[in-house]
């Protein structure tokens, strides 16, 4: 077991707190007032870990991301068919129905909620926010692109394109879901690129 300084461990803290509030209320919506709130410190206490508010939000944003994106492996983990792949992928949204309290994802999915939010007033978080977005895009293509190489996935597939579609489709069933209160409409998106994976993308 890793041990942890106190002062390490009060930064991981703030880092989780911060991500949820951000994911809920925005960057722009979260004050550092808000910040003192969910943590118990003082201002003092939160800049002795951080040099800025940008500073947290980054740190914030790429804890979320990483909590993501280690659902994403453990999905991933034992399927070796492209298909199954894919669609493995798409299950990790079942995250947002099945354990909607999950603090991650209760206030929607991160890396949409930071694309629409960021913007040419905040450059090193729109930075960051593309960043994880082509490593999604990349991690989809890769999949399609080995799956043509061992005839699951039909040649004529664009790697890319199916990307785009794919990630979307997910952002668009999140967001419906969000505004609705109601899973239905992610269930259904869920549903709908499965089949798509299956009949329109396998050999």
């Amino acid at each position: 077991m890793l041990w942890m300084s106190k002062g390490n461990e009060t930064k991981e803290r703030i880092i989780q707190q911060a991500a949820e509030l951000f994911n809920r209320q925005g960057y722009a919506g979260s004050s550092i007032s808000d910040i003192m709130q969910i943590t118990g410190l003082q201002k003092g206490g939160i800049y002795n870990h951080f040099k800025s508010k940008d500073d947290l939000a980054l740190q914030a944003f790429d804890y979320a991301i990483a909590q993501i994106i280690q659902a994403k492996l453990a999905a991933l983990r034992g399927k070796r068919n492209a298909i199954e792949r894919l669609q493995a992928l798409n299950g990790v949204f079942r995250m947002h129905m099945d354990n909607p309290q999950n603090p991650i994802v209760k206030g929607g999915c991160p890396l949409l909620n930071t694309a629409v939010e960021s913007d040419d007033a905040h450059p090193a978080l729109r930075e960051r926010t593309q960043r994880a977005m082509t490593s999604w895009r990349n991690m989809i293509c890769k999949i399609i692109e080995k799956g043509v190489a061992r005839a699951e996935i039909r040649r004529d597939v664009n790697a890319d394109e199916v990307a785009t579609i794919i990630i979307s489709t997910l952002e668009g069933g999140v967001m419906m879901s969000k505004l609705y209160g109601d899973t239905i409409h992610l269930e259904r998106v869920i549903n709908y690129l499965n089949d798509y994976v299956e009949r329109h993308l396998k050999v």
